[in-house]
């Protein structure tokens, strides 16, 4: 006898009986986010087995396979909602979507979508834990980017900060900068894409952090150092590369009185004093007013000569590690230091006459590209010494040495970027202490002429004078010709 009982509706709803999902958007959608669930299953496998990481591997695997996928979802949701409205425009009603367990079909269909979305949502967590870490990798940062990174990649690979990860520093921890940074790089995306970032690429100076988000998450503020000695070799540019070498103690000192006395270049520390002052321009090499707060509470401005303009608040930065330490993981050595270190490890012979000169110069000359500087470096050099055996050396450690702090394509060089520490190149300590800067009262901060303030002359020159070694500092004594001023009104870094 038949069931006058209709069967339940099956798992599927649309006008005149049709199934929603039974759409060529839909389908099509389906079949895009399966082949994105592959690639990214076969690419994450090649990823993780890989010896050595790949950028664009990361970048296919972790963010362009996963765009496929939610896009075929979502592609998949646009079919439904078309065809939902089809049957609506049709028929005006719905028939109403139930699942009746008690069909085999059912439970099976059930099932599968249970496995189904447990694997995607495992998978997901997945692909979003690499997508993060991936995106925080050195190799996203410097390498995705290809040109664009290379001297920031280069000179961080050389540098003393060369374990630490650039999110440590550019981001740090918290949501909050975490965001702000995929916000921004968001945009820097867009200017590689069409060309329009800047050449060199600015440092960062305005957006970044402040030092005891990132620095002070690994160096001890409080900790006192006290004196470091350090050895400074020099060759002039004259026939015989005449050796100059200083041997100082640098006051780095302290500025926590419970640590040990409160003084030398560490004074500057945000620990026991308040050092702020107002920079005149973005780079924040002009300095023409000062404000000290003592720990009693004293306070002390000096201005630069000529400057009375009231100081913008808004505009008032305290002085913290950066402010000295500009370049802790990016240093772009200049010719003359980099020719300077090769010449005292050995890597260039300095009994070649003129070869600190000669090298010095091909380093600073104007080339359009590597290539191109590669081989003028070379005719250069093998024009100088055209029967010297010794220069094919001089030619690969002088090529060597423009390969790693110098990118023409990029217009990165030390010239396009200031260095603060010391004041031989750049005016560094001297934006401060140039012997202009006066109070009311007339107090002048320490000035260029106060060596013994930062350090300790031990011995200096060559031979039998560097084996005088006195506790006092020793007056500096100029090699050549006595000067006046400060170092940077001469040295430029290819002087």
């Amino acid at each position: 006898m038949p069931n006058p009982t209709p069967d339940p509706i099956p798992v599927k709803a649309g006008g005149n009986g049709t199934s929603l999902v039974r759409n060529w958007i839909t389908s099509i959608g389906l079949i895009v986010s399966v082949g994105g669930m592959f690639s990214f299953l076969l690419l994450m496998v090649m990823d993780l087995l890989s010896e050595n990481s790949n950028p664009y591997l990361g970048i296919l695997t972790y963010m362009i396979a996963p765009g496929f996928i939610v896009g075929g979802l979502v592609l998949g949701v646009v079919g439904i909602l078309v065809r939902r409205h089809q049957a609506l425009k049709r028929t005006g009603t719905l028939p109403p979507f139930r699942i009746d367990f008690s069909l085999p079909q059912n439970r099976k269909a059930f099932g599968a979508f249970l496995i189904c979305s447990a694997l995607f949502l495992l998978l997901s967590a997945v692909g979003s834990y690499h997508t993060y870490h991936f995106t925080e990798s050195v190799k996203f940062c410097g390498e995705a980017c290809h040109s664009v990174m290379k001297p920031e990649l280069v000179t961080y690979r050389q540098g003393s900060h060369a374990r630490v990860l650039c999110a440590e520093c550019h981001i740090g921890k918290g949501a909050g900068w975490f965001v702000k940074s995929k916000l921004s790089g968001t945009y820097q995306v867009y200017a590689v894409a069409f060309n329009k970032y800047p050449r060199p690429v600015p440092t960062p100076i305005k957006n970044l952090r402040p030092a005891q988000e990132t620095c002070e998450q690994c160096h001890w503020p409080q900790k006192f150092v006290g004196n470091l000695e350090r050895t400074f070799n020099y060759y002039l540019t004259d026939e015989t590369n005449t050796q100059f070498t200083v041997r100082m103690l640098m006051k780095v000192g302290g500025a926590d009185p419970t640590h040990g006395p409160v003084g030398g270049i560490h004074y500057h520390m945000n620990v026991a004093n308040k050092i702020e002052y107002y920079a005149s321009d973005d780079a924040r090499q002009k300095i023409p007013w000062i404000r000290v707060t003592s720990p009693k509470g004293e306070i002390t401005e000096y201005r630069a000569p000529k400057f009375t303009n009231e100081v913008d608040t808004a505009k008032i930065r305290r002085m913290d590690c950066m402010d000295c330490h500009n370049r802790p993981a990016h240093r772009y050595k200049t010719p003359n230091s980099a020719v300077n270190l090769a010449m005292t490890l050995g890597n260039i012979d300095p009994a070649i006459p003129w070869v600190k000169s000669n090298a010095v110069y091909t380093l600073t000359r104007t080339y359009t590209n590597e290539t191109v500087a590669l081989q003028s470096i070379e005719s250069y050099l093998t024009a100088k010494y055209p029967a010297e055996v010794r220069v094919k050396k001089v030619i690969e450690q002088v090529q060597k040495i423009y390969q790693s702090n110098f990118f023409p394509e990029m217009k990165a060089s030390w010239s396009s970027y200031p260095d603060n520490i010391g004041h031989k190149d750049w005016a560094g300590c001297f934006r401060c202490h140039d012997g202009n800067h006066k109070a009311a009262d007339g107090k002048k901060s320490v000035t260029a002429s106060d060596c013994d303030a930062c350090h300790t002359i031990l011995a200096q020159g060559n031979g039998a004078d560097l084996l005088q070694l006195t506790p006092k500092s020793q007056k500096f004594k100029h090699p050549g010709d006595e000067v006046e001023g400060g170092c940077n009104d001469c040295h430029t870094g290819g002087l």
